[in-house]
């Protein structure tokens, strides 16, 4: 038997060679002979034997990336280290916190604490500037004004600030801070998660910072309340978790926003979508479609919402609901609401539902929800089909399909008692389209799905697609290359866009 899998002497055998081949390769000299004893047997020179084939150095998998280095990759991650990362402080911001820890104590036995807090940032470092100098000359440390300079800013953050955070939260290019305890920070930066080089005191110096990220609104943080969400002044959205729910000390999560809100435009210019995407998602936002943004966590689903919300009318009176305030609409006409927690004996909660039903009541031209999580995916569908044209919401789903179902599943969960023909049904009237947005493993984040809703066929929810992202590639630093496909069909929901003189444009963008 040869390595071919053809038997040797006559190839009449009528066996069908086992690796595909119908014929005997073709050397420069007419057929191959395959006497057993020929390395000629395999094809000439074209292919060597299998047997000196180095499988583990020269095998390509699809996609142009050699397996070897692919499956080494997967050795050293296994083969790493597997003991936690810790945060340190390095260099210059080491030995300034030294001098902190050192300077700290005693700058507090000279201040009210009352009086400073009525003091802004600028203030309290003014009003800093000669106790630092005292209590540095005491100490008999002798600093430039580089050095003082940033110690002052440190004391300050201290004080008044949240910490070692606030070099964090001042960082333009930081999305996502993640606190795993006093001894690691985490911080994701273009998509990608590193170490940060802070650190706190101990476990009660962060849980006091955490404790000042939710008294600023008005919720409470404790052993008997160990879970919060909450917000900081420009909008970034906040979740701390306490012992002895987090075992590794007071657990907090920052989502940050970018000062400068981000457009579909500046989307467009990053890549995250095509022109002709761009164009659509304008005109959805412009004529009033109700649209689902769907997408897994960190996935830019709350970003590409207030980037819809850049399109409502000047003259529209929009209402937000979140559990907290996080969206952060340009409309002169906006009213955001938050939901309320239980108190201590679990009493007095106000859930997005509750708001959701109450905010028929305010005359909304649109109700603008941050999430949908429950129950509350009845009545915003019920709003939506009753006047409030150009409501949108986010909901946590792969693909644009697995959206759908989950929007039945949430009304099926409900206390409301209502067939799933009757759900679906309402769900294809209400939902115009469906936004697919997706973090890539590159860090990337792109829009890949564009999806309408068209109607029922039986029991069964139609959807057409308009646009999809496919994967092409991948470079050799890991970044995905893709293409941004338009599948060239009329959209259903043209009809809407013509209503607000946008049907030429849309049709174009589609098709």
């Amino acid at each position: 038997m040869s390595a071919f899998g053809r038997r040797g002497g006559s190839g009449g055998s009528g066996i069908k060679p086992a690796f595909g081949v119908a014929k005997p390769m073709k050397g420069p000299g007419g057929p191959a002979t395959l006497p057993s004893e020929s390395p000629a047997a395999l094809g000439g020179e074209q292919f060597p034997p299998i047997d000196t084939m180095d499988f583990t150095s020269e095998e390509i998998v699809p996609g142009g990336n050699d397996r070897s280095d692919a499956m080494s990759r997967l050795a050293d991650r296994m083969a790493a280290a597997s003991d936690a990362p810790v945060s340190r402080n390095e260099g210059f911001e080491a030995s300034i916190h030294r001098i902190k820890e050192q300077v700290l104590p005693r700058l507090l036995e000279r201040v009210d604490p009352e009086a400073a807090a009525t003091l802004s940032k600028d203030e309290l470092a003014e009003e800093f500037r000669p106790i630092i100098g005292e209590v540095l000359a005491e100490l008999k440390i002798n600093l430039n004004r580089r050095e003082q300079f940033a110690l002052e800013k440190v004391l300050v953050d201290e004080l008044l600030g949240l910490g070692p955070l606030e070099e964090l939260l001042n960082d333009p290019e930081i999305s996502d801070i993640m606190v795993n305890g006093p001894n690691q920070t985490f911080v994701e930066k273009r998509g990608k998660l590193q170490v940060a080089n802070i650190q706190f005191r101990d476990e009660e110096h962060l849980f006091q910072i955490a404790q000042r990220i939710v008294n600023k609104v008005g919720r409470r943080i404790d052993q008997t309340t160990p879970l919060a969400d909450a917000r900081l002044q420009d909008g970034s959205r906040v979740n701390v978790i306490v012992p002895p729910l987090s075992l590794r000390g007071t657990a907090i999560s920052i989502r940050k926003f970018s000062e400068k809100p981000i457009t579909v435009d500046m989307m467009k210019n990053f890549g995250s979508m095509s022109d002709k995407m761009a164009t659509c998602l304008k005109i959805a936002g412009a004529s009033r479609f109700n649209i689902i943004i769907s997408g897994g966590t960190g996935s830019g689903k709350t970003t590409m919402l207030n980037a819809l919300s850049k399109l409502i009318d000047p003259g529209e009176r929009v209402i937000t609901i979140e559990d907290a305030a996080e969206l952060r609409l340009q409309q002169p006409h906006w009213l955001p609401l938050e939901t309320r927690p239980p108190n201590l004996e679990g009493q007095g909660a106000i859930t997005i539902r509750d708001l959701v039903i109450n905010a028929l009541r305010m005359r909304p031209d649109r109700i603008i929800l941050g999430e949908i999580r429950g129950s509350e995916c009845f009545d915003l569908l019920a709003a939506m089909n009753t006047g409030h044209d150009g409501s949108m919401a986010t909901l946590h789903s792969n693909s644009p399909r697995e959206g759908l179902a989950r929007m039945e599943n949430m009304v099926m969960m409900s206390d409301i008692k209502v067939p799933k023909e009757a759900i679906s049904r309402q769900i294809a009237d209400s939902v115009d389209l469906i936004v697919q947005v997706k973090r890539l493993r590159d860090g990337s984040r792109r829009t890949t799905n564009i999806t309408e809703v068209i109607g029922m066929e039986g029991d069964v929810i139609v959807t057409q697609e308009l646009f999809k992202f496919e994967y092409l590639d991948e470079t050799a630093d890991g970044k995905i290359i893709g293409e941004y496909r338009s599948m060239g069909l009329r959209p259903y929901t043209l009809e809407k866009a013509k209503q607000f003189g946008f049907d030429q444009p849309y049709l174009e963008a589609c098709l």
